[in-house]
């Protein structure tokens, strides 16, 4: 039951904005929220529609009569809004069912699969830097003599044109077996798939355009959107859109254009207005070297928004709290070839339109200039925002506002172009078109959300190389590459250059790079003729089939784990991790058709970020690369797979030893047509690990012959002794155990696997992702052993001192680099039962806080739990003796703990 007073928080929250709202409005003074420009009735209800209904599933009595009409039809005849979280990669994004990617106009919402709060835009994953505030499709058209446009969100007044159905949420899918939302038909690790439209006129939802001075008018379209997001090392850092444009009216959409807006703010959640998003710079980049010896370049058409200058620490360094990443949108597939592009960017004022700016042609007689109701930025209302699209116009980037570009056809900056120039809170357009669409028809279109890192590379270069009069001497310092290459893989994932799709016989475009030649004079003409012939060349693809593929190279699946937590006798911990690899090492890669299993890695890390982990331990198959000497090409090429040594020995003799054979020694075999063959030997990784040693990776089971049967089920019937209790194979169990742990500490912990990669096809190899299985777990005694044994609780820092400096000394604060030290304290219960309930009191038994703790009983986590030093009532706890209690069903126990402030 929602109480009134729910409702009126929420009313408060949204009419009075709240504290992140108020930074993000705060730039120009006086400037309103774009939410204060809308009745708070409608507020409300957009609220109620968007937080409250992906969770309420049934009607519910609020118990305000003067609210009831509009919630109810928010909940049983509203559309069905929901959210999913991008998570398996670098790029932690939250995408919904109403057009939009990121949390702008969301507002705060909950991962319904994790239950955490929903990230707009992170990278990398759990870092707290953001990249995005809200990003959203727009579409426009001409139907009759009328021109509209759908919108998935318009940040200056909050239009809010794409809603699902009452019904319909985000369907999720996966490649991964071992997902809950394993499916055939799933393209990649986490595919969510929405659907909605723009025929909602409901003014309940849909606000009234203050520009044109009318009610929504639908297009009368149906868009599914699907995204498509990987772990792998080459695909982490972007993710793929993909859209189904129908036209569900009666009247065909003449010359149709597609944007992909961005508010794109990029900051450390720590930073906030001028600190924060009022840093941003944007800009378009049409190409990037491709590293071709022979200069080419890579076609990377990329609209990106970035931070002026990385965000150094106050003492002239990059830390992690430094955003010196970009983020953009790079359009993949449109519904043709010969289309118009156009990217518009803008920054918004809110009081006074002449300062509202975005770069603007002065026009010509054949397409004279529009002062768009007196503004020069910010597109107001339908018939602005189709101009803005239709428009064939390529803004000079943010950098370059305050250099005088009117001998180019462009108007003046504005008043204040430097303070543009430098940073600001800018918005962006990348729009394409026209086309038309039919009643009935279907039209594609792909794009990308790409993230790349080390965009600035040296912490001092916007102090000392920026000039806004001359920004190109610093605009020649910012790194693309890394976000170019992710740019690129977008692309060749979405078509897979150099593979035939649909079979007939086109394999893309590719390009020669001629390496050596040689000069051939042909003395039979008068006067010779002489042409330098090519001798030795690489030939590369660069684009697919066109025919889309959604597929991508991965590495083998990694196992799930099982993480058993406990406490040694000499006051260490110790976790045994244990696996099973039967899925890991059986399946086949989607490529190749083979199965490329190449071995294991432990790691261990006190955060859940990626490049935190630590390499503990690594098993890889003893396997050898055999290099072949190309005389066509005067080089050592790899072809082939790896061969196990017994491969190798049955074809060389049972006593060769391969790495007596490197680049300095090669093998020479006389082959039938009476040439030499040349070969050299690398080790494939490292060939490590004894899988019979305790102290690294090894079988639970070292004596197990290999199965009789892969089938779990045949097994179960004729061969149980092959299986353990819990129906796994043996011969796929694995363990290693983390030794001399700190108790207090949590530790995460994962196994990867990893393959070899795809030999001739120039594919390293691939390993997956640390965070897919990661477990965290303390290391400490079991619940099951505190229930069995009745062991006592213990509480520890105990006292808890203040002047300890826990943060600094890592005890605190770890993966929350955002919050104050007030908010990150912590006194750690252990040796508690799974489920229990521990209370503070104070000396005069005043209940300070209670703490519901409850976990299966396996959970690595059952026998733990923290307090943050704050009381029920939301305040800071003060110096002082408490008393605790645990109470369960296995017991109760009473303890004191002291607070020093």
């Amino acid at each position: 039951m929602l109480a009134p007073g729910c409702l009126r928080a929420a009313w408060g929250m949204f009419c009075h904005m709240s504290v992140d709202d108020h930074h993000k409005h705060e730039k120009s003074p006086g400037k309103p929220p774009a939410l204060l420009r809308c009745n708070c009735p409608v507020m409300i209800l957009v609220v109620l529609a968007l937080s409250v209904v992906p969770v309420l599933a049934a009607k519910v009595n609020i118990g305000d009569r003067s609210t009831w009409r509009s919630y109810k039809t928010a909940v049983d005849g509203g559309p069905q809004v929901e959210v999913a979280v991008h998570n398996v990669g670098e790029v932690w994004m939250t995408v919904s069912n109403i057009g939009q990617f990121g949390t702008g106009y969301l507002g705060p919402s909950v991962d319904p699969i994790t239950g955490l709060e929903t990230p707009s835009c992170v990278f990398p994953g759990n870092s707290n830097l953001n990249y995005l505030y809200v990003g959203a499709f727009w579409i426009g058209a001409v139907v009759g003599r009328d021109t509209l446009v759908s919108i998935g969100v318009d940040d200056y007044y909050n239009v809010i044109e794409l809603w699902p159905d009452t019904w319909r949420g985000i369907e999720r899918r996966s490649i991964r077996p071992s997902s809950a939302f394993f499916s055939e038909q799933a393209r990649s690790e986490q595919d969510f798939i929405a659907v909605y439209a723009d025929t909602l006129r409901n003014p309940s939802y849909v606000a009234i355009d203050a520009t044109d001075g009318r009610p929504h008018t639908p297009l009368n379209i149906e868009i599914t959107q699907r995204s498509y997001a990987w772990s792998y090392s080459y695909a982490r850092d972007f993710i793929l859109f993909d859209y189904s444009i129908r036209n569900i009216g009666f009247r065909t959409l003449s010359d149709v254009y597609m944007g992909i807006y961005v508010d794109g703010d990029v900051h450390h959640s720590s930073l906030f207005g001028e600190l924060g998003y009022g840093e941003d710079i944007c800009g378009f980049r049409r190409d990037f070297p491709s590293g071709s010896p022979c200069g080419f370049k890579d076609t990377i058409n990329l609209a990106y928004i970035t931070d002026n200058d990385g965000d150094p620490s106050d003492l002239g360094d990059f830390t992690k709290s430094s955003a010196r990443g970009a983020a953009g949108v790079r359009v993949v597939r449109t519904p043709s070839d010969s289309l118009k592009y156009s990217f518009n960017w803008w920054v918004t004022n809110y009081e006074d339109a002449s300062l509202d700016f975005g770069p603007r042609r002065v026009g010509t007689a054949d397409d004279p200039f529009r002062d768009m109701d007196g503004i020069l930025g910010t597109p107001m209302g339908d018939k602005n925002k189709y101009y803005i699209m239709r428009h064939r116009e390529f803004d000079y980037d943010q950098l370059f506002t305050a250099v005088d570009h009117t001998a180019e056809g462009w108007l003046p900056g504005p008043s204040y172009k430097e303070d543009v120039a430098d940073g600001f809170d800018a918005r962006y357009l990348l729009s394409f078109g026209p086309f038309d669409i039919y009643p009935g028809e279907v039209l594609p279109v792909t794009f990308a959300w790409v993230l790349g890192d080390r965009v600035h590379r040296y912490p001092n270069d916007f102090e000392q190389l920026f000039n806004p009069n001359n920004p190109e001497i610093y605009y020649e310092t910012l790194d693309f590459s890394d976000v170019a290459i992710n740019s690129k893989w977008a692309s060749w994932i979405y078509d897979n250059p150099g593979y035939d799709t649909d079979g007939n016989g086109y394999l893309g475009k590719y390009r020669i790079c001629s390496l050596e030649s040689t000069l051939v004079i042909d003395s039979n003409l008068v006067p010779w003729e002489s042409t330098w012939v090519s001798t030795r060349a690489d030939t590369s693809y660069y684009e697919g089939d066109g025919v889309p593929d959604f597929r991508a190279a991965a590495p083998p699946t990694p196992p799930v784990l099982e993480v058993l937590p406990r406490l040694t006798e000499t006051a260490t911990g110790e976790l045994v991790i244990r696996w099973n690899g039967l899925v890991t090492e059986t399946e086949k890669d989607v490529f190749s058709g083979r199965r490329d299993f190449e071995g294991y890695r432990v790691y261990q890390s006190l955060t859940s970020q990626s490049a935190d982990y630590v390499l503990m331990a690594s098993y890889d198959l003893e396997d050898y690369n055999r290099w072949t000497w190309s005389p066509t090409w005067e080089e050592w090429l790899l072809r082939e797979p790896p061969f196990t040594l017994d491969s190798l020995r049955s074809l060389y003799g049972d006593d060769f030893r391969p790495l007596h054979h490197d680049i300095d020694n090669p093998l020479y075999v006389a082959n039938p047509e009476g040439a030499d063959s040349a070969f050299y030997f690398s080790r494939q990784d490292w060939n490590t690990g004894d899988l019979h040693d305790t102290l690294g990776i090894h079988k639970r089971f070292p004596e197990e012959p290999y199965p009789t049967t892969l089938d779990v089920d045949s097994a179960s019937i004729y061969y149980p002794e092959e299986l353990t209790r819990e129906g796994r194979f043996k011969y796929f169990e694995y363990q290693y155990v983390l030794r001399n742990l700190l108790p207090s500490r949590l530790y995460y912990v994962t196994v990867t696997s990893f393959d070899y990669g795809s030999p001739g096809q120039g594919l390293e190899a691939l390993e997956s992702s640390p965070g897919i299985n990661s477990v965290a777990a303390y290391p400490q005694n079991p619940a099951r052993l505190v229930e069995e044994n009745g062991l006592k609780v213990v509480v520890y820092p105990n006292p808890y001192r203040l002047d300890a400096n826990y943060r600094a000394r890592g005890f605190e604060g770890l993966d929350r680099e955002d919050l104050p030290n007030d908010r990150v304290r912590a006194i750690h219960f252990t040796n508690l039962p799974h489920r229990c309930t521990i209370r503070i009191f104070s000396l005069d038994g005043d209940l300070i806080r209670e703490l519901h703790h409850d976990y299966p009983p396996d959970h690595p986590q059952a026998m733990h739990e923290t307090w943050d030093l704050i009381t029920r009532n939301t305040q800071a706890v003060v110096s002082g003796i408490y008393y605790y209690s645990v109470e369960s069903e296995w017991g109760n126990q009473l303890g004191k703990l002291v607070i020093i402030m």
